[in-house]
Order: structure tokens, then C-alpha cells, then sequence
């Protein structure tokens, strides 16, 4: 299990060779990454996040995700600071026995960390800034993933 919150900007296609490289025991790998959209005239993006608390919630988000699953290896990237549209904001990594619990487990981390992961994000474009609310849509695919729907 990794977890990673910065600033540096990283590069998906290493980050999934890498992460392949070193799994044992799994017949599926799963990767997710998200891109700044450039849509709307967006320029760029700030997040803002707590250090530790960031990471802790994501780690334990990631700990669910593994055990729920039964994960042999899980990745989880996460950038902060001002980023360009077109750039990539986090990636997503799981590694399963077989390829629904792969596919399962990204999608549950991508919906917790869409909505529960402690960053805060402002749009920047030609019109000035903007913080991004929550959306309806969002707690919607949250909601999928309760325990008594399980």
C-alpha cells in the first residue's frame, strides 16, 4: 500500500510499469488517472490540503479498499498546488486476483477520494477564480458503495 500526496508532477506511464513491476499474485492491474480538464476556459487549478491529514484519510480509505477487495497491491497519488490545465492531478493503482475486484476497487477509491478526501480545489481561468463545490452527482456514486448495499 502507497499513498502519496505532493506537489511534484509525476509521470502515469512510469508510475504503472512500476507499480506492475513490482506486484506478485495478481491477474489484474488497474489504473486511474486524472487530468485537469482545460474545458470552460479553465487555466488552472489549486489545491489546498492538511498535510497529515491528508494522507491519513486517504491511507485509511486505501486500508478499506484493500481488505473490502482483497487487494494484493494498491497506489494512490494525489498532487497539491497550482496545476495546469491538461496535467495529471492523481492516479489510482489496484492489483487483485481477478479483474472485477481490480476494477471495483479503483472505482471505490475514486468515488471516496472525489468526495471525502480532505483537499480543497479552486478553478482558475480568464474570468478569475472559483472554489469548487460538491456535486449532487458525485454523492450519488458515494452512495453506491454503503455498507448495506455491499
Amino acid at each position: 500500500m502507497e499513498v502519496r500526496v505532493g506537489p511534484e508532477a509525476f509521470d502515469p506511464g512510469a508510475e504503472l510499469s512500476a507499480f506492475v513491476a513490482g506486484v506478485a499474485g495478481a491477474g489484474a492491474v488497474v489504473s486511474f488517472t486524472g487530468v485537469v480538464r482545460g474545458d470552460g476556459g479553465l487555466e488552472a487549478m489549486e489545491i489546498e490540503h492538511y498535510p497529515g491529514m491528508t494522507e491519513a484519510a486517504i491511507a485509511g480509505m486505501v486500508d478499506q479498499a484493500r481488505h473490502r477487495f482483497g487487494l494484493v497491491a494498491v497506489r494512490v497519488l494525489h498532487r497539491h498546488g497550482r496545476l495546469a490545465a491538461g496535467e495529471p492531478i492523481m492516479m489510482v493503482l489496484t492489483a487483485a486476483p481477478h479483474r472485477r475486484a481490480a476494477f471495483d476497487a479503483a472505482d471505490f477509491l475514486m468515488d471516496y477520494l472525489k468526495s471525502r478526501a480532505p483537499f480543497w480545489k479552486k478553478e482558475l481561468g480568464p474570468g478569475g477564480s472559483a472554489w469548487v463545490a460538491a456535486k449532487d452527482e458525485d454523492e450519488e456514486s458515494l452512495d453506491r458503495w454503503a455498507p448495506d448495499r455491499a
